[in-house]
């Protein structure tokens, strides 16, 4: 399986024979999303991603899936602290159910469970929850993962249903945001769609009714309401920047005090 994007390196099928000795150890360390400043969102978990992030839908004219934006620039996870820990009250599942994905060789019929084994928390020395037991059976622990990761793949699938409508009645708009940061630095974010408003309500009663009755317009207000987690963003890159700039100015007076402190004459 070759390489997978975001936060995937090198995941690969998972098999008693590869698998039988390793264990996997979690915790409430998320480095392995730091480069990434978006990751993928389904449906059911909107009403409690918007009041943490900003949902968009990304893709192209084929499809579009909705994601959540965890930052502004490239390569730069605002969601994260220095010392890995995820600063939301929500962690999006694309996110919780690594270093495991599905993998598919035929359009979705068969799903076949991964692993990534450039995972820090992979080894073979027993720390964490073991993947097969002695018998080289499935742990409780691997069939939990399997479980999580087939109810992800369902509503991801049902997601992808939803976004379709979006796009078959023409509700998708392209979006450029430019953001002001305090320093009065501005930065342009874009490639992103929303839902259009007015397109919104142009929609025949049968068309909202069928919104309503399947939830969907919900997922739309709260998509639509997400965006003033823009203002979020713009203060966690402003706050960031703020804290480089007072770690390069105190990175300068430690050079210029080791060189004064160089220069002075020994003592004997």
């Amino acid at each position: 399986m070759t390489a997978q994007l975001l936060i995937y390196e090198h995941a690969v099928p998972i098999s008693k024979q590869k698998h039988h000795s390793i264990s996997v150890k979690t915790g409430t360390n998320y480095d392995f999303a730091k480069n990434v400043n978006s990751v993928p969102l389904t449906a059911v978990e909107f009403s409690s991603a918007a009041a943490d992030y900003c949902i968009i839908f990304a893709g192209n004219e084929d499809a579009v899936m909705p994601v959540v934006i965890l930052g502004i620039n490239q390569n730069n996870n605002l969601y994260l602290s220095d010392t890995g820990q995820w600063d939301a009250n929500y962690i999006p599942a694309f996110v919780r159910r690594y270093p495991f994905v599905f993998s598919s060789n035929d359009n979705g019929s068969t799903f076949t469970l991964c692993i990534d084994e450039e995972f820090s928390g992979c080894n073979d020395e027993g720390v964490g929850e073991r993947l097969f037991d002695s018998e080289q059976e499935m742990t409780q622990y691997l069939k939990n993962m399997l479980n999580f990761s087939k109810d992800y793949q369902g509503q991801f699938q049902r997601t992808q249903i939803f976004c379709k409508k979006l796009m078959e009645w023409d509700l998708l708009v392209p979006m450029q945001a430019q953001i002001t940061l305090k320093n009065g630095q501005k930065v342009n974010l874009g490639g992103f769609q929303v839902v259009n408003r007015a397109k919104l309500k142009e929609l025949s009663d049968e068309k909202l009714l069928e919104l309503a009755k399947l939830d969907e317009l919900e997922l739309i207000h709260l998509h639509l309401h997400s965006m003033k987690n823009f203002s979020v963003m713009v203060e966690r890159m402003s706050a960031q920047i703020q804290e480089d700039t007072q770690d390069s100015k105190e990175d300068k007076v430690a050079k210029k005090t080791s060189k004064k402190t160089s220069k002075e004459p020994k003592m004997h």
